[in-house]
């Protein structure tokens, strides 16, 4: 193959090699603590039932709220707990990760095709015929 040609393709393999490789990078340097519902958007205990339920000494959180058996103490006394006082975030992270995951396997078999036609081309393993008079 001649020398600008392979140079060429080097240089094309390399750029789509990184342009392939960029959403992999962003993906495993990113925060994993981002994927907490915000303060603002906290979900309601009743709302919550389908996903968690909490105890406290054995006893459902429901069922200590009803009772009066939960309180927050303060310099000035002590309050207690109703049911809207109480908001559960949830870590949505798997989610996200499960949704992302086919487009990173993706990412992830084009830049080994792409890193595997680097090497060859740099190697001088490709072929080159050159055009034949008809």
């Amino acid at each position: 193959m001649p020398p600008r040609a392979r140079m060429l393709y080097s240089i094309l393999s390399l750029v789509f090699l990184l342009a392939a490789a960029m959403p992999l990078v962003r993906e495993l340097s990113r925060r994993s603590d981002i994927w907490w519902t915000p303060q603002t958007m906290l979900v309601p205990l009743a709302q919550s039932k389908d996903r968690i339920e909490i105890y406290a000494r054995g006893k459902p959180l429901d069922a200590l709220l009803e009772a009066g058996q939960l309180q927050t103490s303060q310099a000035g006394g002590s309050n207690t707990l109703a049911a809207s006082d109480i908001g559960l975030g949830f870590n949505n992270w798997d989610h996200v990760r499960v949704e992302r995951m086919p487009m990173l396997l993706l990412d992830a078999a084009a830049c080994g095709v792409l890193a595997c036609l680097f090497l060859l081309m740099v190697a001088g393993r490709i072929t080159y015929r050159e055009e034949r008079a008809a």
